[in-house]
C-alpha cells in the first residue's frame, strides 16, 4: 500500500564529457564532443530506482503490531496486562502507518497517471476485499443476513477507504497555510458530532486526518532527527511510562477512544471530553510513534523485503483472526487467555503476517491488490 522513497542512480558519464585518454606518444586522443545525430534514437530509460531500507522496515513491523493487537482481541478480557499492552499499540500503530502513508502522498495531485495507481492500488483492493469479509463473515459466521455494502467499512476495510479520500485531498492539504491546525480542528469537531453517520467510515477518515496531514508535512531530515540516538534513548522510558500508564488506566478507559469510529456523545460521555480527547491521543499517538520510529533499523534486514508485501499482510491477516473467532477456538480453548497462551497467540499472529507479507503470496494477489486495469483506462490519458 506504501512506495519507498525513490533514490536515483547516478548516470553513467556521456562520451562526449569523458577525460581524453592517452596516446602511446605522451599525446592525448581527442574525442569528439559534438554527438551524431540521433533523430530515430528512442529515450533512455530511466534510471533505476531503488527502495529505502528504513521505510520497508517500518511498514513490516508496523503490520505485525496491527496483526498481534487484533490477535489479543478475543483472549485480553481476563488480562489487565494485556490490555494494557493492547492500549499502547494501538495508540500509534495506525498512527505510524498513516503518518508514514502521507509522507509517501507528498507527490499525489490529480494527474492521469497518479489517478489510475490511487484506482487500481486502493479503490480496486478495497471493493474486492470488502466484498470478500462480507461473503466470509456470511458463510463462515453463518450470518446470511449479513449486508454487502461498499458505503460500510466493515472491520480492516475502513483504512482502504479513508486512504483513498485522503489521498485524493492531498492537493488541498499541500495548498493551505496552516494545515495542520485545519485538520486538528476537524478532527475535534468529529469527535463530538454524533450524527455524521457510518458511511464510509467518515468519524474515523476525520479522526485520524491529522496524521495523514502530518505526513504530508514531514521532509526526510524530520526522519533523521527521530533516529539520532537521543531520541532513542528517551524513548525507553517514555514507553516504560507509557505501559504503567495504560496498566493504570485499564479497566478505567474505554477503548473506543483508539478506535476513533465513535463521536463522544456515542460512548456516553459529555461533548467536551471529545476534544480533550481528541487532542491528548494525538498528542500520547505523537510521542509514541517518534519513539517507534527511532528504534526501527535503518539497514537492510532479513524482514526488510516484506515492506513491500505489507497490503497482503493486512487484508489477508484479517481472515485469520475472525476465522479462528468464527470456529470458537478461543471459546473452546480458555487456556489461551493465561500467559503462555497469549505468548502463543502473539507468535503465532505475527508468524502468520509474516508468511503473508511474502513475495509469493503477493504475487498470487496481484491481480486483487495491484491490478493493472490498463483495458480500463485511455491510452492517451497522460497526454490529455
Amino acid at each position: 500500500m506504501f512506495h519507498a522513497p525513490n533514490v536515483f542512480q547516478r548516470d553513467p558519464i556521456s562520451p562526449a564529457t569523458r577525460e581524453p585518454e592517452p596516446r602511446p606518444d605522451g599525446g592525448r586522443t581527442t574525442t569528439a564532443t559534438a554527438p551524431a545525430p540521433v533523430a530515430n534514437k528512442p529515450p533512455a530509460a530511466e534510471p533505476a530506482k531503488r527502495r529505502d531500507a528504513y521505510f520497508d522496515n517500518v511498514k513490516y513491523l508496523a503490520i505485525v503490531l496491527v496483526a498481534v493487537a487484533h490477535a489479543w482481541e478475543p483472549v485480553m478480557d481476563g488480562s489487565r496486562t494485556t490490555r494494557a499492552l493492547y492500549m499502547v499499540a494501538y495508540t500509534f500503530h495506525m498512527p505510524a502507518f498513516i503518518i508514514v502513508s502521507g509522507y509517501f502522498s507528498r507527490s499525489f495531485d490529480l494527474s492521469a497517471k497518479k489517478v489510475k495507481r490511487l484506482v487500481t492500488g486502493v479503490a480496486v483492493p478495497y471493493v474486492v476485499f470488502e466484498t470478500a469479509y462480507s461473503l466470509f463473515k456470511r458463510y463462515a459466521d453463518d450470518s446470511p443476513d449479513h449486508p454487502i455494502s461498499l458505503l460500510d467499512p466493515w472491520y480492516l476495510t475502513w483504512f482502504l477507504c479513508a486512504l483513498f479520500i485522503w489521498r485524493i485531498t492531498t492537493p488541498l492539504w499541500q495548498a493551505l497555510r496552516h494545515p495542520m491546525p485545519v485538520a486538528l480542528v476537524i478532527a475535534v469537531l468529529a469527535s463530538f458530532s454524533p450524527t455524521i453517520g457510518d458511511d464510509l467510515d467518515l468519524q474515523r477518515v476525520l479522526q485520524f486526518l491529522p496524521f495523514f496531514v502530518l505526513g504530508l508535512q514531514l521532509k526526510p531530515e524530520h526522519f533523521q532527527l527521530m533516529r539520532r540516538r537521543e531520541v532513542r534513548l528517551l524513548a525507553l522510558p517514555l514507553f516504560a511510562g507509557a505501559i504503567v500508564f495504560a496498566y493504570w488506566a485499564a479497566p478505567r478507559m474505554q477503548l473506543g477512544w483508539f478506535y476513533r469510529s465513535n463521536s463522544a456523545p456515542e460512548m456516553g460521555a459529555p461533548w467536551w471530553s471529545g476534544a480533550v480527547m481528541t487532542l491528548a491521543m494525538f498528542g500520547c499517538a505523537l510521542l509514541l510513534t517518534i519513539g517507534f520510529l527511532a528504534w526501527v533499523p535503518r539497514r537492510r534486514m532479513w524482514f526488510t523485503v516484506l515492506g513491500s508485501g505489507t497490503i497482503c499482510g493486512y487484508l489477508l491477516h484479517g481472515f485469520l483472526i475472525k476465522g479462528v473467532g468464527y470456529a470458537g477456538v478461543f471459546d473452546r480453548y480458555t487456556w489461551l487467555a493465561e500467559p503462555a497462551g497469549l505468548v502463543l497467540v502473539s507468535l503465532a499472529a505475527a508468524a502468520a503476517v509474516t508468511l503473508m507479507c511474502t513475495p509469493p503470496v503477493r504475487r498470487v494477489l496481484r491481480f486483487a491488490t495491484e491490478p493493472d486495469m490498463h483495458w480500463a483506462f485511455r491510452r492517451d490519458a497522460a497526454r490529455l
